[in-house]
């Protein structure tokens, strides 16, 4: 184990931590915002257990996962939109539920949990089957195309469950507002799928033929 990996990790996992609590907790104006406390919960507590058995099992994963420096220029704009898509969409959760606008029951906020939970379950098998995961769109050194398992049903399961992930955390939070805000995130993963194919189709090995194998790309039998 690396301690400088590890530092590295835990420095971000609780940046991570406080951003969030910040920005649900000051718009809701108090501690008592149940729902904050649940999504925190379903969240960091997965996360940090991931972060722990990757540290021990695969460094060299968590290293990729930590690294989030762009080079591509549309990937820079996809991350700017997505950022202020959830700072948009966290603060109106939080402005919601001190106003009273539109808040859901709080079986929503539990349904939607295990939604949440259930994706993310998904998203630890994404990382168990492919070693070449990172958070940036590159080609990696002896990288080879990944066809079993969840890749030879869509060709991109980490955003099918990061799109499942995304719109469970506004119901989480119990807010249809913030929903409504979530449901940018189609563009905005759409954008970078179509460039993450360029990149790939152009410098991957067997990637073209990859696609023409698995034709969905995010969800079965629609697109």
């Amino acid at each position: 184990m690396s301690a400088k990996l590890f530092l590295q990790g835990m420095i971000k996992f609780f940046c991570g931590l406080v951003l969030m609590g910040l920005i649900l907790f000051l718009p809701a104006g108090t501690f008592k915002y149940w729902q904050g406390w649940i999504l925190i919960g379903i969240l960091f507590v997965p996360m940090f257990v991931a972060g722990l058995i990757l540290m021990k099992k695969n460094p060299e994963l968590l290293k990729k996962r930590l690294n989030a420096k762009e080079e591509e220029k549309e990937q820079k704009i996809v991350i700017l939109l997505s950022g202020i898509m959830f700072l948009a969409a966290f603060i109106v959760a939080g402005l919601n539920f001190r106003f009273g606008w539109i808040v859901l029951p709080m079986w929503a906020s539990y349904v939607s949990a295990a939604v949440f939970l259930a994706a993310y379950a998904l998203y630890a098998e994404v990382l168990r089957e492919n070693e070449y995961l990172s958070r940036t769109i590159e080609v990696q050194e002896d990288q080879k195309v990944v066809d079993t398992g969840l890749y030879g049903v869509v060709r991109h399961p980490m955003y099918m469950t990061t799109l499942l992930l995304f719109l469970a955390m506004p119901m989480v939070l119990g807010s249809v507002i913030s929903l409504a805000i979530m449901l940018v995130y189609i563009p905005i993963i759409v954008m970078r799928i179509r460039n993450e194919e360029k990149v790939l189709a152009k410098g991957l090995p067997g990637y073209e033929e990859y696609m023409k194998k698995v034709k969905y790309r995010i969800i079965p039998f629609i697109w």
